[in-house]
């Protein structure tokens, strides 16, 4: 019964004033407004096409007021200096001063958490030291690694041979050759192209074995060490397993290597091979942990003291039970 009051205060009032109206004539203009709202609160009983307005008469009309004037209130009232999306008022303020050619110079100071986890910084040092005009560079390669290679902390990653073509594999190279930076061949091995402009090269050894593969599918040390001892050669990189193929990974069909490029490296190893797919068989051929460690320094004895390096992609944890 609450839900009604205005409704029933709206409507006695109306008729207060109409009776009271034959008396002292001013009352009358007080029914302008009356009785506007007694036919709205009337309306409102009857309409099928709201159930707040059925239930709230009058009042329920509130609802769509507020909902117009919302935004207003939020911003005005409700928003601080730092909210809002995409720009917050602090922002809209900067804007409207400068369009006004106005000054936009705050104090010091500011009202932003600095301390917060989205702002970091580097403190400078009390005690100075000279500045260094050598590239910052990293040394990859223990005492057991006769060849060590002095590394930059950027290079360029992974792209075999038949995903980019020939332009741009020489590109590429051509670009680690002039900013004296690493280049990955990709599991596409090293063809021609890589070696065009002289720039240091990862060598990359996947699944399919590309650039030291058997005829049969298998591992050949025999090519491994024709291509691993080139100068150009910095580094060795074993690929355990990879996640951008079906299955575990390391699955494609012969004939889509028969579909790359003609120039490719592993198009001619593909030519006189049995094997219709390339599944994941690295493990086959280095084993377990334990013995990829003893592999990596069969390859640096090879080599000649040629860095190797494993690479694997974490999946599900049985399929990697094996390589415990």
């Amino acid at each position: 019964m609450i839900r009604y009051l205005p409704f029933i205060a709206v409507v006695t009032g109306a008729v207060a004033c109409a009776i009271t109206a034959i008396w002292f004539a001013p009352v009358a203009w007080a029914l302008i407004i009356l009785l506007p709202l007694t036919a709205l609160g009337v309306y409102d009983l009857w309409q099928p096409a709201h159930s707040i307005r059925r239930i709230y008469p009058l009042v329920g009309q509130l609802r769509w007021a507020i909902e117009e004037i919302r935004p207003q209130i939020h911003q005005y009232l409700v928003e601080g200096e730092l909210d809002g999306r995409p720009f917050s008022r602090d922002q809209r303020s900067v804007v409207y001063q400068r369009a006004k050619n106005a000054s936009d110079v705050k104090p010091f100071g500011t009202e932003l958490d600095v301390y917060g986890d989205q702002y970091e910084w580097i403190n400078h040092s009390i005690r100075t030291k000279p500045v260094s005009h050598e590239p910052f560079r990293v040394d990859i390669g223990g005492p057991q690694c006769t060849k060590p290679y002095s590394a930059s902390i950027l290079n360029i990653s992974a792209m075999s041979f038949g995903s980019l073509g020939e332009k741009a594999i020489a590109a590429l190279n051509l670009g680690a050759k002039r900013g004296n930076f690493a280049h990955d061949t990709g599991e596409g091995s090293i063809s021609q192209y890589h070696r065009l402009h002289g720039g240091d090269l990862i060598w990359e050894i996947g699944s399919g074995y590309f650039g030291c593969r058997n005829t049969d599918g298998s591992f050949s040390p025999d090519k491994f060490r024709e291509n691993a001892c080139q100068d150009q050669v910095k580094m060795i990189e074993i690929k355990l397993s990879q996640g951008a193929k079906p299955g575990h990974g390391g699955r494609a069909a012969r004939r889509q290597g028969n579909r790359g490029n003609r120039r490719s490296p592993r198009r001619s190893d593909w030519a006189n091979s049995r094997i219709p797919i390339i599944p994941q068989r690295v493990l086959n051929a280095f084993g377990t942990r334990q013995l990829h460690r003893r592999v990596a320094g069969t390859f640096r004895r090879q080599t000649g003291g040629v860095q190797a390096l494993r690479r694997t992609s974490l999946g599900i944890p049985r399929h990697r039970q094996g390589d415990a």
